[in-house]
C-alpha cells in the first residue's frame, strides 16, 4: 500500500479535476449507496476484453472484495478465456465463466461497455439485474444501465475505476495499480494518443509509486507475440490496400487456422497498418470464429470514425472505433466508405 492524502471527497491530490469531474456528485453518491447495500455484486466487461475493460473490472473487484462483498466478475465470450496478453494481470481468481454468473443479480457494475450487446452472453443477466451501474468513457446507449458513471472525456475507463475505488475508501496497492495501469496505457497507446492529458500522467504517477515494474507490463502488452502472429500479419500486409487516404486490409479465419492462431491474438494488426503516412484512416477487418467481421478503425484526427461506426451499429471514439459486419469484405468496405465520407 502507498500512503496518500485525501481531500474532502476522498480523493488524493491530482484527481479533483481529472476523470469523472463531469459526473454529478449525486450520481457518485447513489453508486456508493447501491454498492454499500448490496451483498453480492456482479461485475461485467465487454467481450474479448482489452486491458482497459479487464483491468478496470479487476481493480474494482479487489476493492469490493476487501469490503467484504461477494464478487462475480466475468465477460460474455462463448469461448471464455483471458486473452494471452492479459494473463499477467492479478486477480483472475475472481473471474467466473458466464454460466456461473448470477442469473438475476441484485447489482451489476459494467466496465468499458456502452450497450447490452457488448456484454455478449452476459447481456441477459445484466438486463435482469435490479440495478446496473455503467462505468465507461464511451457514451452509454439508450436504455443501458440504471445509473451512469460515464465521462466521454476520460482517456480510459480505468480513470473512472480509480475514482470509484477512492470514493469507496479503497487505496492503491501494487495489484490494483497493475490492473489500472494496464487500462491506462492500453487506451492511451502508451501515452501517445491525443487523449493523454495532465490528469493521465498524474494518475500514472500515482500508480507507478506503488512499485510497478512498467517495463515488465509494457513487455507483456506490446513486445510479445507467438511466431504464428508474424505469419498472419504477413498475410494481412500482403493484401493491404491504399486508396484516397484510406489504408485497409483483412484477416480471415483461414489465415488464422493455417497457423493455429486464436482470434484474440490479432488485435495489434491495426497498430501496424495505421502507421501509413499517406492515410488518414486505417481499417482492419477481422473474421471471428463465427464468421462475422469485426471492423477496427483508427483516425489521425480529421475523420470521425466513431460517428461512422455508430451509424453502422457500433461505436467508439473520434479516433478509434469499431463495429460488427455480417456482410462480405467488399460490401462491408463499401458501406464503411459511405459513412466515412459523411464523417
Amino acid at each position: 500500500m502507498t500512503p496518500d492524502v485525501r481531500d474532502r471527497a476522498g480523493r488524493p491530490p491530482g484527481t479533483r479535476a481529472g476523470a469523472g469531474c463531469g459526473i454529478p456528485e449525486s450520481a457518485w453518491n447513489r453508486a456508493l449507496r447501491l454498492i454499500d447495500s448490496a451483498d453480492e455484486i456482479g461485475l461485467a466487461c465487454h467481450v474479448t476484453p482489452d486491458g482497459d475493460a479487464l483491468g478496470s473490472m479487476l481493480a474494482v473487484a479487489f476493492t469490493l472484495r476487501a469490503m467484504g462483498k461477494r464478487v462475480s466478475a466475468s465477460f460474455g465470450d462463448r469461448h471464455f478465456a483471458v486473452p494471452r496478453l492479459l494473463r499477467f494481470l492479478p486477480g483472475q481468481e475472481m473471474l467466473v465463466p458466464p454460466a456461473e454468473f448470477p442469473a438475476a443479480p441484485e447489482l451489476v457494475i459494467t466496465f468499458d461497455s456502452s450497450t447490452f450487446e457488448r456484454l455478449g452472453l452476459l447481456s441477459g443477466n445484466t438486463a435482469r439485474a435490479a440495478e446496473v451501474i455503467v462505468v465507461d468513457h464511451h457514451p452509454a446507449g439508450a436504455g443501458f444501465g440504471t445509473l451512469g458513471l460515464v465521462d466521454p472525456h476520460a482517456a480510459a475507463t480505468a480513470m473512472l475505476a480509480e475514482q470509484l475505488i477512492y470514493r469507496l475508501g479503497g487505496r492503491l496497492d501494487r495489484d490494483i495499480a497493475t490492473c489500472l495501469y494496464a487500462g491506462l496505457v492500453t487506451d492511451t497507446g502508451s501515452f501517445r494518443y491525443s487523449s493523454t492529458t495532465p490528469a493521465v500522467h498524474q494518475m500514472a504517477a500515482r500508480l507507478v509509486a506503488t512499485g510497478l515494474r512498467t517495463d515488465e507490463i509494457a513487455r507483456e502488452l506490446w513486445d510479445r507475440s507467438p511466431f504464428a502472429y508474424l505469419k498472419v500479419l504477413a498475410a494481412a500486409l500482403d493484401r493491404v490496400r491504399l486508396e484516397d487516404g484510406l489504408v485497409w486490409t483483412y484477416v480471415t479465419r483461414v489465415d488464422r487456422a493455417a497457423y493455429g492462431l486464436p482470434y484474440v491474438e490479432i488485435e495489434g494488426i491495426i497498430d501496424v497498418v495505421r502507421r501509413t503516412d499517406e492515410a488518414e484512416v486505417a481499417v482492419v477487418l477481422k473474421e471471428d470464429d463465427e464468421g462475422a467481421w469485426q471492423v477496427s478503425t483508427r483516425s489521425k484526427g480529421a475523420v470521425d470514425v466513431g460517428a461512422a461506426c455508430a451509424a453502422l451499429g457500433g461505436g467508439g471514439h473520434h479516433n478509434a472505433a469499431g463495429y460488427t459486419s455480417h456482410d462480405g469484405v467488399e460490401d462491408t468496405m463499401a458501406a464503411l466508405r459511405r459513412e466515412l465520407g459523411k464523417a
